[in-house]
């Protein structure tokens, strides 16, 4: 059985601890590998490291920088197949999606910031004829990526691309879940010929491993993306170190259908919304709100194409749904259905594990694709983060019921809003309390434009811009011009 190791200093290296934590294939619900238990031990050589590579770094000129951004992407791109299968065997996802899209936007990520920082600009002011202030961005220093485990590759990506493009160097922690793809990655920034230290990957738990770097003086920055428990932890670590923190968080997304747009690509979009990666996506539409005159025949069309998808072993070409990542998840999400059931909720297709899977699949952690309606938009179920394949449809019957329906949780990262009313559309994105709002779309990403939450979805911005302002520090320069003499 394989044994990971972290990457510290261009290096692979045991946990100092010489334990190891168990790594189980969800869909078949066994052990296939081991994990490093990492301590605030692996993370101090890791900030040594870092802190050694970092003047170096910072000071390597951008085109260089962007020449390694490029090359990592390019080892991606050549390794998609083998990188796809490792997350779909570590994750549980159809290998087609890891194919299809983790992988081609964990190269996207690496290609887009490699290009950024040869066009990142600044800005200067003349202060009338007295002096001209500019402002140079620098690199802050050592920072903490700690990424989640739905989408493994991608979001580690999505912190590591940004963060060393602009001269800084990184402790990356992955999922102790789902640690595959990042070790990987550890690989190809080898084979890259990215310098030492400039990224170091420490697996473990959160608690020890992830705490650990959260609290470490050196750290100056956290990018974090995960459960909402534990970013308030975080955030409640960081904020008397006045450390730079950005939090992504938890979602409970709305998914708004006006009459007049539900056709077959609202279906097929709504599917894809609320099941793709068994619904484990930050992003995923776990509440449909449908206008009154369209809902019921809406209902009855997304059942009967929720109850088409094909749930299998992740590794089949034919899967549409895979495993659930953890038996302790599976747990947790069979017990809202049971919840559903109880706060009177109709199970309208799906409502439990598979009855019939492959042998090879027989231990795994499967949840069939669940529609519930019937539910109070203020039950536990529509408004607590399920991160599962099951999703809640509403009826409304006007603009400022359902604003207030999509409104009525704790969370605000991303909405959708369906219609062919384009002046509705601008109103309803205009009041919808997200971070993100897709209309007649979703999970329609451009890595130029800010991405984050709002209320208990999060704090801070990453993507574009505002990567670049968050991984650097803005120092601004005075100087006064000499008058001649008169």
């Amino acid at each position: 059985m394989k044994s990971l190791e972290n990457y510290i200093d261009g290096q692979l290296v045991p946990p100092a601890s010489a334990q190891y934590l168990d790594n189980i294939e969800p869909a078949t619900g066994h052990v296939y590998s081991r994990v490093p238990d990492s301590d605030e031990r692996d993370v101090e050589q890791a900030v040594a490291a870092a802190e050694t590579a970092f003047p170096a770094w910072s000071h390597t000129p951008a085109v260089e920088r962007s020449r390694i951004l490029f090359r990592i992407a390019d080892l991606i791109e050549a390794n998609r197949d083998r990188l796809a299968r490792a997350e779909s065997i570590d994750n549980g996802k159809p290998l087609s999606l890891a194919r299809a899209v983790d992988i081609p936007r964990a190269a996207a990520s690496f290609r887009f910031f490699g290009a950024a920082i040869l066009t990142a600009q600044s800005e200067s002011h003349a202060t009338d004829d007295v002096a001209i202030n500019y402002t140079l961005r620098q690199p802050r220093g050592v920072v903490g990526l700690i990424s989640p485990w739905n989408l493994p590759l991608y979001l580690l990506s999505w912190k590591v691309a940004p963060a060393i493009a602009f001269g800084n160097t990184a402790i990356a922690k992955p999922s102790e879940i789902t640690p595959m793809t990042a070790c990987l990655l550890a690989d190809l920034c080898r084979e890259a010929e990215l310098p030492p230290g400039v990224l170091n990957i420490v697996h473990g738990l959160g608690p020890k491993a992830g705490a650990a770097i959260v609290r470490h003086a050196a750290v100056n920055t956290i990018s974090f993306t995960g459960g909402t428990l534990t970013g308030r932890e975080i955030a409640r670590t960081a904020a008397p170190l006045f450390k730079k923190v950005a939090l992504e968080m938890g979602g409970k997304n709305p998914n708004i259908i006006f009459a007049d747009a539900v056709n077959d690509q609202v279906i097929q979009e709504t599917l894809r919304s609320s099941f793709a990666n068994q619904g484990q996506v930050c992003l995923s539409g776990s509440r449909v709100f449908v206008e009154q005159p369209a809902y019921e025949s809406f209902v009855e069309r997304f059942v009967k194409a929720t109850k088409r998808l094909i749930v299998g072993d992740p590794l089949e070409e034919a899967t549409d749904q895979g495993a659930l990542v953890s038996g302790a998840h599976r747990d947790k999400v069979l017990s809202y259905l049971q919840l559903a059931k109880d706060e009177g909720g109709r199970i309208r297709c799906g409502g439990g594990p598979p009855e019939h899977l492959p042998q090879r699949c027989k231990d795994g952690f499967f949840v069939e694709p669940t529609i519930i309606t019937g539910l109070s938009v203020d039950c536990r179920v529509n408004q607590e983060e399920i991160f599962g394949p099951v999703v809640t449809v509403t009826p409304f019957h006007a603009e400022d019921e359902v604003v207030e329906y999509a409104n009525a949780t704790d969370y605000g990262l991303s909405a959708s809003v369906w219609t062919k009313d384009i002046s509705r559309a601008h109103r309803l994105a205009e009041r919808i309390q997200a971070g993100t709002v897709w209309v007649n779309c979703w999970m329609l990403r451009d890595l130029r434009v800010p991405f984050g939450g709002m209320k208990n979805s999060g704090v801070g911005r990453e993507g574009g811009q505002e990567a670049l302002r968050f991984f650097t520090e803005p120092k601004n320069v005075c100087i006064k011009l000499e008058r001649p003499n008169s």
